[in-house]
């Protein structure tokens, strides 16, 4: 069947393997392990199918191309293990955020750091918004003082990622917590 004009071609996953290494001479490691050196691909490939294994392309830029018989199912296996494994490592980082007001309370500001050092302990980043209403935007020394505050009191757990800076009624900061 032939395939339609300006079709793209499927590339295949993977090493090449078997009938898709094309060059003539290959660098040749048997399943042992053990460097048999140069030798034509077609005798490699009557090894590999003697042995009941793949001829696997290990290195496809060296010249000539380093191949290993092996099993190429079990290798992609393998592969497709160490991928899943690394993804359910990998911590994905969010930005939580903490909305105050420049005249908090006392405990109320307790409580809001509370939940800053929970989030700390979690590995998130915390992003701290100060929003100022009305007249209180003739005070933002007092919201400066707040964010000050907020960064002295985490210093030992906590970095600033982003000074505290004013966008519009808004002022923020962004902490992240100490590797």
């Amino acid at each position: 069947m032939r395939r339609p004009f300006r079709a793209q071609t499927v590339q295949k996953e993977g090493p090449r393997s078997n009938r898709d290494i094309r060059v003539p001479m290959v660098q040749l490691i048997d399943a042992e392990g053990q460097n048999l050196g140069q030798t034509p691909t077609q005798d490699a490939l009557a090894m590999a199918e003697e042995a009941g294994l793949d001829l696997v392309e290990i290195v496809p830029t060296a010249n000539p191309p380093v191949c290993k018989i092996l099993d190429l199912g079990k290798l992609k296996y393998e592969g497709q293990k160490k991928a899943a494994e690394q993804r359910r490592r990998q911590k994905i980082v969010e930005v939580k955020e903490i909305k105050m007001r420049p005249n908090i309370d006392d405990h109320d500001y307790d409580t809001k750091m509370k939940a800053v050092r929970r989030f700390f302990d979690e590995g998130d980043k915390v992003k701290v918004t100060l929003r100022f209403r009305g007249r209180e935007m003739a005070h933002q020394e007092l919201g400066m003082q707040l964010l000050n505050r907020v960064r002295e009191e985490t210093a030992d757990i906590s970095k600033v990622e982003a000074e505290p800076k004013l966008e519009g009624r808004q002022m923020m900061m962004v902490l992240a917590p100490r590797a």
